[in-house]
């Protein structure tokens, strides 16, 4: 898996949202429906550096994202959890820290959408990292089906 900070679409996936201060990506991995990526629009080392207007608009985007996810696919939970270490892999490009959070909805049990079933194994536990791509026609399916929720 790659995350260096380079083009936004190879690193945190399609664009399903964009805020004043915030993107919200439909993840690469597609493991759990519905995973997705929320990044801040500028470069900033720590959650620290966060300006109170980001913390706030941070936590509108919360909300509505996951009355979004409840209404789209209804999981049971949700874990966020916010990683910075992949920018630190390649010294030569310099560092380049983005805050940005990973959103995984969890389902206790199977869910199938659009004929794909997907199989939460890790359930009660952290996501594992293997991958689930799927294709370009489901995700911008599960992007539409999210938007019309928002």
């Amino acid at each position: 898996m790659k995350y260096e900070f380079r083009e936004e679409k190879s690193v945190y996936g399609d664009l399903i949202f964009e805020s004043k201060f915030w993107k919200l990506f439909l993840a690469p991995s597609q493991r759990c429906l519905g995973t997705s990526v929320l990044a801040l629009k500028r470069e900033v080392m720590n959650l620290r550096d966060l300006t109170s207007s980001e913390w706030k608009e941070f936590s509108l985007i919360v909300k509505i994202t996951e009355i979004a996810m409840n209404k789209s696919f209804k999981p049971d939970l949700y874990n966020w959890a916010c990683f910075k270490n992949a920018a630190y892999r390649d010294e030569s490009k310099g560092f380049k820290a983005k805050i940005h959070w990973h959103l995984h909805p969890r389902y206790q049990d199977p869910i199938i959408f659009e004929g794909i079933k997907f199989i939460d194994p890790d359930f009660g536990y952290p996501p594992g990292l293997k991958e689930k791509t799927i294709p370009d026609k489901l995700r911008e399916k599960i992007i539409k089906h999210i938007r019309t929720n928002f």
